[in-house]
């Protein structure tokens, strides 16, 4: 049993107050996911950069990475600090670059995900603590997902919550088991894609990965996730411009929806979204089984 969170502004002018949100969504998840929480912000940024979210043990010295990475990244890249994470932007061109000096020079710190706008925190500890841990209600942003997690197949850790990221702006959160993981990670493994753990959610952000690079949207990824995943799943994905919702064939995992003219909204129950500006207007309902519910601001 997980909590997922997710919402996708329409309306601008909701931007500022998305991490206020995302966090009062998140918070009353708590239940359904002591272990550990974590959430995707789609915030800023600048036109042929990268950020990279990096993620190290408490007190690590972010700042004195940032400036042994100033020659490959043509200058210091930008640098935010929060508690164990940190984003780093830099030029897209040097983003090989500085990832082959990451791994090869600074194996303790771990890339947990990159992008032109996306940024991804995560933490052992109780959802509403890891929110102010990383001062979530103070980011803004266009749409963000938030998990809870209730680890039933594998060890707390940090490195196993969610949400899970295996290609550039695109996450993924799941409340469910897929039973052809193992199966399905061998295969992704033959077309070049690399998995950070034995996480059967990992696999399934991996999958969408590699049908979007070859060619799919969001939606038809989806689409065809629910021919090649088995097992119960609720999934929320975010790409840069994109927010989706898929339930299997069983739909046994809860979810429920809400849309206005300002917003799209998700929640494992509707006491997630009890809070949000104008939920009494809104369309309330929970999505169909086998069926891709799908947002883009770029449509």
């Amino acid at each position: 049993m997980c909590g997922i969170v997710g919402i996708f502004l329409k309306d601008p002018a909701l931007e500022p107050q998305l991490g206020q949100m995302l966090a009062s969504m998140l918070g009353v998840m708590t239940d359904r996911g002591p272990d550990s929480a974590g959430f995707v912000v789609y915030g800023a940024g600048k036109a042929d950069h990268v950020k990279l979210s990096l993620r190290a043990t408490e007190g690590y010295d972010f700042a004195g990475l940032a400036r042994s990475l100033s020659v490959i990244a043509g200058g210091t890249p930008d640098l935010a600090v929060r508690s164990t994470h940190a984003v780093i932007e830099i030029p897209a061109t040097a983003e090989v670059a500085v990832r082959a000096a990451l791994a090869s020079d600074h194996p303790e710190v771990a890339v947990v995900g990159s992008g032109a706008r996306m940024e991804i925190f995560k933490e052992v500890g109780l959802p509403s603590d890891v929110a102010s841990r990383f001062g979530l209600s103070g980011m803004s942003g266009t749409h963000g997902i938030g998990h809870t997690r209730m680890a039933t197949e594998s060890a707390v850790t940090t490195a196993g919550a969610h949400p899970f990221s295996t290609g550039a702006d695109q996450c993924l959160v799941h409340n469910g088991s897929l039973s052809n993981h193992n199966d399905l990670r061998r295969t992704l493994k033959r077309e070049g894609l690399t998995f950070a753990t034995e996480n059967d959610s990992e696999v399934a952000a991996g999958y969408l990965t590699w049908r979007m690079r070859q060619g799919a949207s969001l939606g038809q990824a989806l689409e065809a996730g629910l021919n090649d995943l088995d097992g119960f799943y609720t999934f929320v994905v975010g790409t840069e411009s994109g927010f989706g919702v898929l339930r299997d064939p069983i739909a046994c995992k809860p979810a429920v929806m809400a849309e206005t003219d300002q917003y799209v909204a998700f929640g494992s129950e509707y006491r997630a979204l009890v809070d949000l500006p104008g939920i009494e207007n809104a369309r309330v309902f929970e999505p169909e089984p086998a069926t891709v519910y799908f947002w883009d601001r770029a449509a």
